[in-house]
């Protein structure tokens, strides 16, 4: 039986050299790079070997031997196509022949990515080995493919040179992780990506200290087959030293191309800092005007040393519009739209219009619907590329169990980026109030005005859908209420935090926590708004939606002074599709001191998702523990997104 080497067809009698081709293109930061160990293509692309595409379906019986356990067994099945597509039939017999020559390459790079450099593929289509069969060739239906791996002995990194490596001392902001701490030491398994991440480090390393056109200049990988070690050799060429250079801009339609640079926050003569890049990207990113952009630097750096970039952009459509819906057993049906201009002024102004019509059930009742309506207009790069100029307004009304509210509102203030992870926003608040049908207080007028405050840190790894990471946000609201004449204060605190327990966050354990108070007067003269409720899809799932608060003594439920919620919701994800939850959600409110353990309200239940490019679809059942006279028996919730 005839085999293939995976390294190319040369007898080993003590060492066998090898040069590998240098990289084919600019070795990037990240993973957009040319990578080739013996021939093996391991980052960026490889053309398809297929001649035609020809619709004359071919199927095959296929016997996959690797004489291997664990992860070898496992990396070559998952390189391997005819492997992963055993149950569907090929485009035809070059189509048949494409996919098991394209094995060749394919688990030998999965070999060599394990540490296997002296291993041999076989891949025999009916007796015959796949690259000696011609495209044209015929072959009975279904085709025999019988594949054979023999690993061969696994090699460890011999001696290691480096050509002009940085120097040890960089300072803290600079510093780029050591090849070494990857696995790149005299000793350790050789594994071939090890090599490419220790090649894009060395060149990372310089970038940081100001060489915007660091390389590779030269590789030299030695494998010795007698004593099974791979020596490397890899000389850098740092280039020439330079700063950021005039920035221009090209493809803008309705941006202006002065705010563009303004907005990257890129400084003329400042040191090259790749990390100034990136972020100059991010910034241009989150103005949310553009359907592609790119930063592009000059080939070469002139002998000036600033180095010039152009920025090239496409912009999207000036306008857009949304809708969506919500539904609950408790609460009804819900349907909700907006309209937004992303670049009022060409400096990417937007201007956001929402409205909202909720509390539809059946018996309609028009009398019991919900209202609401509002504008939100931001001017983003009032003072640095981070900071934001807001200012809402809207107008609401709110059929409540306990009395219905109609109110209008203003914000105007400003909302700061500190990092990738910190947020915060400051500004003046007003709002006019009126309450009615309240059966415990009556039918009030409240007028307030003041501050507001909000700080967030959010690590999380998606909004809609997280499976790592924490979240925290804080707001403070200082006010004066002028019906009554009294000063007043709310602030709540709410942390959430994901674990997975596998890498692949198929079970993850989300986890809630939130507190309040309000300092001030009695609760007959704070705004009920202001006060505290629980219940509800985003609170405790199986009670009305703002139905936990305070017995005022006849029956009748108010606002508390005092807020404390809990949940913990376990999440299974099946496929691509498919996952479930179960949950269990608590909370008290109390009226003038921090609320025991025996006011605890608790609910529990179940859930489907359905998993979208938008995210999660939710459904949501639910069953109250403990509930009290009125409450119901259970509760249905559907929406987008992840429950918290």
């Amino acid at each position: 039986m005839d085999s293939v080497d995976c390294v190319p067809a040369v007898k080993f009698n003590k060492r066998h050299r090898l040069i590998t081709l240098f990289l084919a293109g600019a070795l990037l930061s990240g993973p957009a790079l040319g990578f080739e160990l013996f021939g093996i293509q391991f980052f960026g692309s490889e053309a398809e070997d297929a001649d035609a595409v020809i619709a004359d379906p071919r199927t095959y019986d296929l016997t996959f031997e690797t004489g291997a356990d664990g992860a070898v067994d496992g990396a070559l099945r998952g390189a391997s196509n005819l492997w992963a597509d055993r149950e569907q039939p090929a485009s035809g017999v070059p189509g048949l022949l494409a996919k098991a020559r394209g094995d060749y390459a394919r688990m030998t790079g999965a070999l060599y990515n394990l540490g296997y450099y002296g291993g041999a593929i076989s891949i025999l289509v009916n007796g015959r080995e796949a690259s000696s069969i011609p495209p044209d060739a015929n072959l009975p239906e279904p085709s025999q493919i019988v594949v054979t791996v023999n690993s061969g002995p696994e090699f460890v990194f011999g001696p290691l040179r480096i050509a002009n490596r940085v120097p040890v001392s960089v300072s803290e902001d600079d510093a780029v992780e050591a090849p070494e701490e990857i696995g790149f030491v005299t000793g350790d398994v050789a594994r071939a990506t090890v090599i490419a991440q220790a090649e894009q480090r060395l060149v990372e390393a310089w970038r940081q200290l100001g060489y915007p056109k660091a390389q590779i200049a030269s590789r030299d990988v030695v494998a010795d087959h007698p004593s099974r070690t791979l020596d490397v050799s890899i000389a850098v060429d740092p280039g020439a030293y330079a700063a950021i250079g005039p920035v221009s801009v090209q493809g803008t339609e309705n941006m202006s191309p002065a705010f563009i640079v303004r907005q990257t926050g890129l400084v003329q003569g400042a040191e090259y800092d790749p990390d100034d890049i990136e972020r100059a990207r991010e910034r241009l990113n989150r103005l949310g005007v553009f359907r592609s952009l790119r930063i592009e630097a000059a080939e070469k750096v002139p002998s000036s040393g600033l180095l010039p970039y152009q920025i090239i952009v496409q912009e999207q459509a000036l306008r857009r519009f949304g809708i969506g819906a919500n539904y609950g057993t408790l609460d009804g049906l819900g349907v909700e739209g907006y309209w937004l201009h992303r670049n009022l002024f060409g400096e990417a102004e937007r201007l956001r219009l929402d409205a909202r019509l909720a509390g539809i059930s059946f018996p309609i009742d028009t009398a019991e619907f919900d209202y609401a309506f509002g504008g939100t207009f931001t001017k983003p790069g009032i003072y640095t590329p981070e900071t934001d100029l807001v200012a809402s307004i809207s107008a609401d009304r709110s059929v409540l169990p306990l009395y219905t509210e109609t109110s209008v509102q203003g914000r105007l203030g400003i909302d700061q980026l500190f990092s990738d992870e910190i947020s915060g926003g400051v500004g003046l608040q007003f709002q006019h109030s009126y309450f009615e049908n309240d059966a415990t207080f009556g039918n009030r007028n409240f007028t307030t005005a003041g501050l507001y405050g909000r700080g967030v840190f959010d690590s999380r790894d998606s909004d809609l859908d997280p499976t790592e990471g924490f979240y925290l946000e804080a707001n403070v609201d200082p006010l004066y209420e002028f019906e009554y004449e009294n000063f007043m204060a709310r602030a709540t605190l709410e942390g959430r935090a994901y674990f997975a327990f596998d890498d692949e966050a198929n079970y993850i354990l989300a986890a809630r926590i939130r507190a309040g108070a309000v300092a001030g007067p009695t609760l007959n003269e704070i705004p009920p708004d202001l006060l505290f409720f629980a219940g509800g899809g985003g609170s405790v799932r199986g009670y009305a939606y703002r139905s936990i608060g305070v017995d005022d003594g006849m029956g009748n439920v108010t606002g508390g002074r005092y807020l404390l919620e809990a949940s913990v919701e376990g999440r299974v994800r099946f496929n691509d599709q498919f996952g479930a939850v179960a949950f269990v959600d608590g909370g008290y409110v109390a009226a003038d001191t921090f609320p025991g353990l025996e006011q605890l309200r608790l609910g529990a239940g179940v859930g489907i998702r359905y998993y979208t490019a938008l995210g999660p679809l939710r459904l949501d059942v639910a069953l109250p523990l403990n509930k009290s006279p009125g409450d119901p028996d259970y509760a249905l919730y559907v929406g987008i997104g992840q429950s918290f």
